[in-house]
């Protein structure tokens, strides 16, 4: 059965460009309202006006510094002073580093950490009562295949993702007996603003898929009647994700080392 849009109401995180982008456009495009969240309110704010002039959709702009303690309540609190009711959650914001742990700005990674992790449960907490509820809607937080393996140079960052997963399909199975639909994205290198975060395209695993193919790939697996716990985009990135969980542990790791290094 595929997932109702209109009538709906989509918060997304990280909307301002990349994937968060994306998303907005085809839930925007599937006829649901939006609420978009980032730190960037001049690019929102363009991309609002395009979305609400195409498909005629309500949207919402709410700049918002993700990585603050209790930012999930003050998102609630807001939305609800609104009237506005959340359906969908896409917790898409984050970012990465890749330097040895030695060498990382403690500053950095604490935050990184902090949006990548506690801002991703404190936001899918304070929202999934009502999307329960509403039992219309999705629950899809993005991951990375990041998750399948450690990645000395990037350890942080693919600690982060690796919780994300493990979160997302725990989440998953308790949340099974109801109708919200809940996913763990798994992209690879994708043509974001990632890599100008990061640095260097030199850590990107394999061919680089776009924001439009990996959303696609969320939008096939939550129109599914069994929606799966977690989905990996593009069956390159399938392969890889299969061999790094099936392979030994030291084998896995100096790949990801030397991947990361070259």
């Amino acid at each position: 059965m595929t997932m109702t849009y209109s009538g709906t109401t989509a918060l997304i995180t990280g909307a301002s460009s990349g994937l968060g982008a994306e998303f907005a456009t085809r839930f925007a495009e599937r006829g649901s309202d939006l609420v978009l969240v980032a730190r960037r309110a001049d690019r929102m704010e363009t991309l609002a006006r395009d979305l609400r002039s195409a498909h005629g959709v309500t949207v919402t702009v709410l700049p918002l510094d993700l990585g603050r303690a209790g930012v999930g309540a003050e998102l609630q609190r807001e939305l609800s002073s609104r009237g506005i009711t959340v359906d969908t959650l896409i917790n898409n914001a984050g970012f990465g580093t890749r330097a040895p742990l030695v060498e990382e700005d403690p500053e950095v990674i604490a935050s990184e950490i902090a949006l990548n992790v506690a801002a991703l449960v404190d936001i899918t907490r304070a929202f999934l009562p009502g999307m329960l509820a509403s039992g219309k809607g999705a629950l899809v937080n993005v991951a990375s295949t990041a998750a399948f393996q450690p990645i000395p140079g990037m350890a942080v960052y693919g600690a982060t993702k690796a919780f994300v997963l493990s979160f997302t399909e725990a989440v998953a199975h308790e949340t099974k007996s109801s109708g919200l639909r809940v996913l763990a994205l798994c992209p690879g290198a994708t043509k974001t603003e990632f890599f100008d975060v990061l640095g260097s395209e030199s850590a990107a695993f394999g061919r680089m898929q776009s924001p439009a193919q990996v959303v696609k790939t969320a939008l096939k697996a939550i129109d599914r009647s069994a929606t799966p716990a977690s989905m990996v985009s593009g069956w390159a990135n399938r392969v890889a994700a299969g061999f790094a969980q099936r392979l030994p542990r030291a084998v896995t790791l100096a790949i990801a080392a030397r991947a990361v290094q070259e």
